[in-house]
């Protein structure tokens, strides 16, 4: 039960029944001497008090539009005050405001459910493991490192004057993430006129947009992916899925690029694809010459899987695909003899014993083959270079960085991606 002595009770609506709401708070809201909300919910409660006939009930009415005009009227003289709030007023609402100028000795809050909960159960959806993030005045750096760990689901709380849900849309386009996730927008949650769409486009988007909306991006599920409507190469990051475990832990598609660039793939022969990960790299080649025999290496529990999946959405057939130490791998003899001397070799993935994987690899390979070792450690390069010096008849460093734009509203920023370093040996 709401306590009496409190100076302060805030109240949280959650729109869905205004009418009732009224009815159901009535005793709480009589005993106050100001009234005090966002417009549209003083709005709605005048006509409420005008359908019951209680015009003459003496109320002093403060929008909450303004927060600090607000707080400046409140702290002037203390009266018995109702503060009417959207959904929980302590989560991304006035609640915060109010502790920070008021003793929680004065205030009593009283919350009804998010737009966040309200979305989820318009859509029928559970959102215990979703994550949040609030652009209200924000710039879109933590939306970009939040969308980046790929969550499963993600609302965001938009920024009306900064073009809301539209800005929304041009992250994740300019992040490469456009195909990776379902795009609702929710506008006034609650309302009449509510109003809920999945976009799938830039064009899609309503002229009117309500400025009361929020976003929300669902991951989704298994993707029927037509590989004849994809690039020979350069294949966009959203089509490759992913480690879970570790989003984004992938070769990004500008290195893929240069790395294929530089393997100077042949029409056939083998192409080792060591440290795979989600198997872009050697996939791609495949694309690029399919009577390439492909096997593809990762130590990962469950990189099988994924470079399956891969595969299939590519339509490429690698020859083999092993979850094993490459070592063990060498160690256990588990390469057959049509797969053992490579042509072409990546290796990826670094750690602390390429150099031991980079000594196998050179007793394996045919009389003529390129092998290349895309690194982000600086330290690593020295201690590569060594080894490989003695052993190729042309060995060539080159480093890569690249910055993809991100758009800010009516601005684009240039947003870094990790640099690295192709050490590229030749053996003829």
């Amino acid at each position: 039960m709401p306590n009496e002595s409190k100076q302060i009770h805030v109240i949280g609506i959650d729109s869905s029944n205004v009418e009732s709401f009224f009815e159901a708070k009535k005793n709480s809201i009589f005993k106050a001497e100001r009234i005090t909300g966002p417009q549209r919910i003083l709005d709605s409660f005048k006509t409420w008090l005008k359908d019951k006939n209680i015009e003459n009930r003496k109320f002093e009415f403060i929008f909450t539009d303004k927060l600090n005009d607000f707080i400046d009227q409140l702290k002037k003289e203390e009266k018995k005050t109702i503060v009417f709030s959207g959904g929980d007023p302590l989560w991304f609402g006035i609640g915060r405001l109010l502790v920070q100028n008021f003793p929680l000795s004065k205030i009593y809050f009283e919350p009804a459910a998010t737009s966040f909960q309200l979305a989820f159960s318009r859509l029928g959806k559970p959102w215990q493991n979703t994550k949040w993030i609030s652009l209200h005045g924000r710039d879109p750096l933590p939306f970009e490192k939040a969308i980046k760990k790929l969550p499963s689901s993600l609302v965001v709380l938009t920024d009306p004057n900064k073009e809301g849900a539209k800005e929304v849309f041009q992250l994740l386009h300019s992040l490469g993430l456009e195909g990776k996730y379902e795009f609702w927008t929710f506008e006034r949650l609650g309302y009449q006129n509510e109003r809920i769409l999945e976009i799938n486009s830039i064009e899609d988007f309503p002229t009117n947009i309500d400025p009361l909306h929020l976003v929300i991006l669902f991951e989704k599920g298994k993707q029927l992916i037509k590989s004849k409507n994809l690039p020979l190469f350069g294949i966009d990051d959203s089509v490759f899925l992913q480690n879970s475990d570790c989003p984004g832990l992938m070769t990004k598609r500008e290195v893929r690029v240069q790395i294929l660039a530089d393997l100077n793939i042949p029409k056939k022969g083998v192409i080792w694809d060591i440290g795979s990960g989600v198997g872009s790299i050697g996939l791609e080649a495949l694309r690029i010459s399919p009577s390439l025999k492909l096997l593809s290496i990762d130590k990962r529990i469950g990189s099988k899987n994924i470079i399956e999946e891969n595969a299939k959405r590519l339509n490429v057939y690698p020859s083999l695909i092993i979850e094993d130490e490459v070592l063990n791998i060498f160690k256990e003899n588990k390469i057959p003899n049509n797969l053992l001397h490579p042509d072409r070799v990546i290796i990826g993935g670094g750690g602390s014993r390429s150099d031991l994987i980079i000594e196998e690899v050179l007793k394996k390979v045919n009389s003529f083959c390129i092998i290349l070792i895309p690194l982000i450690s600086l330290k690593s390069i020295s201690k590569i270079e060594s080894i490989l010096k003695p052993k190729v008849n042309k060995l060539s460093i080159s480093q890569h960085q690249s910055y993809r734009g991100v758009s800010i509203g009516e601005d684009i920023r240039l947003s870094p991606l990790n640099p690295v370093f192709i050490l590229k040996g030749e053996i003829q």
